[in-house]
């Protein structure tokens, strides 16, 4: 008998409230298993509060988020972490550590409190680096490393977790356009969902399978980004002029701004 099909990471009608204000406000998404999601909007959209739900950190005040149709407040913490990986924007620490020690973090939802490193857990480790470009820089310092490489060891970090999906939020920010590329590239070439929030319309275009839009809250727009990303769109949302082109790489919208305002 052929399994059924795994549902993925979803979210239901998810409403969030902080300091008396509707942060968001009955936000739906769905994430197929093995797509890469965008998440779009401008600042203060709720785009990290609800990466923030779908990874439980935060417990949404009203709707549901749910791992293959399980709501994720009756499924422990540890597994959670297990399925469900995280890449902020910023990973500082003032402790000196290799990126080995970074990545070996990873595996702290596989292992029981004080326990040693298992054959098992070194090489999810081992495989997370090599994926990931990193095993010639194992023992190198995080403190010497360019705030490209530090994402990369964070990706590493993440994979070492062994996770079906992937949240990233804002990975890009403070990346020249080469890391920029490099990193999206290689979150696309894994096998795994991923969902990623982005401020740069022309990259969500570029590399997602679907865009969802967010503005004060809510989803306003949600489909492939040919479908999503319009001028309209971008003048309703972002209040700014754009034209938008179908000749970005296999057909996909890109889009050049214009100054002044729509």
């Amino acid at each position: 008998m052929t399994p059924p099909a795994r549902s993925g990471l979803r979210a239901d009608r998810v409403s969030r409230e902080a300091g008396g204000r509707l942060i968001l406000d009955g936000v739906s998404l769905t994430s197929p298993p093995g797509a890469t999601v965008g998440l779009i909007g401008p600042n203060g959209s709720g785009k990290s509060t609800l990466l923030r739900i779908l990874a439980g950190v935060l417990a949404p005040d009203a709707g549901t988020v749910t791992l293959d149709d399980d709501p994720l407040a009756r499924i422990g913490r540890r597994t959670v972490a297990r399925r469900v990986a995280v890449v902020d924007q910023h990973s500082l620490t003032q402790v000196e550590l290799s990126v080995v020690d970074v990545v070996r973090l990873g595996r702290i939802p596989h292992r029981r409190a004080w326990s040693a490193a298992t054959a098992a857990d070194e090489a999810a480790v081992g495989e997370a680096l090599e994926r990931t470009g990193l095993t010639g820089r194992r023992d190198q310092s995080w403190h010497t490393l360019s705030g490209g490489e530090r994402q990369r060891v964070q990706i590493a970090r993440a994979l070492a977790q062994q996770p079906r999906e992937l949240l990233l939020d804002e990975p890009t920010n403070h990346l020249d356009v080469q890391h920029q590329l490099e990193l999206l590239s290689l979150v696309t070439s894994l096998p795994l969902t991923a969902v990623i929030a982005l401020h740069d319309l022309n990259l969500a275009a570029m590399f997602c399978d679907r865009i969802v839009v967010m503005n004060g809250g809510r989803v306003v727009a949600g489909g492939p980004p040919a479908e999503v990303i319009t001028q309209e769109l971008i003048a309703e949302v972002y209040r700014v002029r754009a034209v938008v082109t179908p000749d970005g790489p296999q057909g996909r919208p890109s889009v050049r701004f214009r100054p002044g305002r729509p």
